[in-house]
């Protein structure tokens, strides 16, 4: 049987950073997917908490939107290959409305997008090597849009985390059906929204 240790504190920043790093109440029934089919957030938060530098009070947007550029610069000199970083958006010519705005270009078949995420969402990405789900309509817009695209780079960065940055790569071969299943949504709703709007004009 283990002994349980009570220490005090005298002040909550000291009982705060005490459990920085330790499995609470608050985090215990956020580590696992039930029937252990994998990790919750609260999992990729512990190791954070254990590796990572602790994040600022910094807006997260305004956070991403400053290292976007440091990003861009390391992966262009990780990969060697020049990367345009103007500000643009994409759109189809056969239907404008359909659009996107990729971080970087590189040459006419590749392309980028920046994510800098919470650390133990960086470390969840890192140690899966999958894209977010919530990222990936985002990621397959490049090829919705873009029929030249092949491949489009994901890349991570986190300055707080030891592995402050990696990437993912998706590939248009490998989501062709997804791909063609999106366009088709996509045109079907500007038609609709087209109808609609008849109707909503005077």
């Amino acid at each position: 049987m283990s002994k349980a240790l009570i220490t005090k504190f005298d002040t909550e920043d000291e009982w705060y950073q005490a459990r920085v790093g330790r499995i609470t109440g608050t985090k215990a029934g956020n580590l696992y997917m039930k029937r252990g089919t994998g990790y919750k957030m609260g999992f990729y938060e512990l190791i954070a908490e254990m590796i990572a530098l602790p994040p600022s009070n910094e807006n997260p947007m305004d956070r991403g939107k400053r290292l976007e550029e440091t990003a861009l610069d390391l992966f262009a000199e990780k990969i060697g290959k020049k990367i345009n970083k103007d500000l643009c958006i994409v759109s189809r010519e056969d239907e404008p409305m359909i659009a996107y705005s990729p971080d970087g270009l590189i040459g006419k078949t590749m392309d980028v997008e920046v994510k800098c995420l919470s650390s133990a969402r960086h470390i969840e990405a890192y140690l899966t090597q999958s894209i977010p789900m919530e990222y990936y309509d985002q990621m397959l817009q490049g090829f919705v849009v873009n029929d030249s695209l092949r491949t489009r780079y994901m890349v991570f960065f986190d300055n707080r985390c030891p592995i402050d940055i990696f990437w993912l790569e998706m590939h248009r071969k490998d989501v062709k059906d997804d791909i063609k299943a999106s366009l088709t949504n996509q045109q079907s709703a500007i038609k609709a929204a087209r109808e609609l709007m008849g109707t909503l004009t005077f």
